[in-house]
């Protein structure tokens, strides 16, 4: 069994970084396809061809899929939580939306775990640090939005609030996937069965719902982020993440909502040409410090950086602050 290193070398923050790109990146992908494909068909492509990839890693490495029933029922609840749902609501929202808002946005992920497992579960409870990093997540998000959204709601702002309940359904997604702990599966076969799972429910519902052969044939470019959002956005990066889980943990591995935004954004603006206003920008700073403080890294940096300001503080009797030391 693998060790896990509490404290990430240059394998494990290059793994991180590219693992933020990837999904930084899946908001750029849906910006570029979601004007020629509707929702659904969008993330049946996603989930399809992901799926497909990684069955084909899994025969690679000698691995096998379970025929048990009830791990595929498992799967497809871990499938509406983790892609039907949030990939579905994030796609609709960003056809109203710029993507690196979106990103903004879906960063909240941890703050909705932190209150799902609080209700959820008995040993993830609310502590000082999760507390305060939920109220300033949500500081974060009430700037963005505008409080004077909620008396003239638009096209806008429920496409904000879909990529938030998007946020929401990830959250109770994590807490879902704690089963899967005691089931005896692989986290590559649990995550090749969720995918799996998910496209045969989304690709006949696309079929009806969105009737896609209708459409005008898409031009190469959406093509092209089709198959990037599924095989690298999807596929490569669940790779990626359960080799980050497996060898930096969990803990580690929360990093990676602080960087993806950051990609999304910068794609965003160099690439597309969007724009965040200052509202955004100021919102975007409260969820990182929200993170932050559930994280734990913004109380260890801050003691850390105190305790060294006192160590190189030469000692000067009769000074009130050494008193005591």
């Amino acid at each position: 069994m693998t060790a896990i290193n509490t404290t990430m070398g240059l394998r494990e923050w290059s793994l991180l970084i590219a693992l933020s790109v990837l999904w930084g990146g899946s908001f750029f992908f849906v910006e570029v396809a979601v004007g020629s494909f509707g929702p659904l068909t969008i993330v049946a492509f996603r989930v399809g061809l992901a799926a497909a990839a990684l069955h084909v890693i899994v025969l690679a490495m000698g691995l096998r899929m379970p025929v048990e029933r009830s791990l595929w029922f498992a799967f497809l609840g871990m499938g509406l939580l983790n892609n039907i749902i949030p990939f579905s609501l994030t796609v609709w929202g960003q056809a109203h939306i710029a993507s690196s808002l979106a990103s903004i946005l879906n960063a909240t992920t941890p703050i909705f775990t932190v209150i799902v497992a609080h209700f959820l579960t008995s040993d993830e409870k609310f502590t000082t640090g999760r507390v305060a990093g939920v109220a300033l997540g949500f500081a974060g998000v009430t700037l963005m939005i505008g409080v004077d959204a909620i008396w003239r709601i638009g096209t806008d702002t429920v496409a904000q609030l879909a990529v938030l309940g998007a946020a929401m359904s990830f959250a109770f997604a994590g807490i879902y996937g704690r089963r899967f702990r005691t089931l005896g599966c692989s986290p590559l076969v649990t995550a090749t069965g969720q995918v799996t799972a998910s496209a045969l429910v989304l690709a006949p519902l696309a079929l009806v719902v969105e009737r896609p052969w209708a459409q005008p044939a898409p031009a190469a470019d959406v093509w092209g982020a089709i198959v990037g959002l599924a095989l690298l956005s999807t596929a490569l990066a669940y790779i990626l993440y359960f080799r980050i889980l497996a060898t930096a943990g969990a803990t580690n591995l929360l990093l990676v909502t602080f960087l993806i935004p950051i990609t999304a954004t910068a794609l965003g603006i160099t690439v597309l040409g969007e724009q965040l206003a200052l509202k955004h920008v100021i919102g975007a700073g409260l969820i990182g410090l929200g993170l932050a403080a559930i994280d734990g890294r913004i109380p260890w940096f801050a003691r850390g950086i105190w305790i060294r300001s006192r160590m190189s503080t030469p000692f000067r009797p009769g000074r009130p602050s050494d008193r005591g030391h």
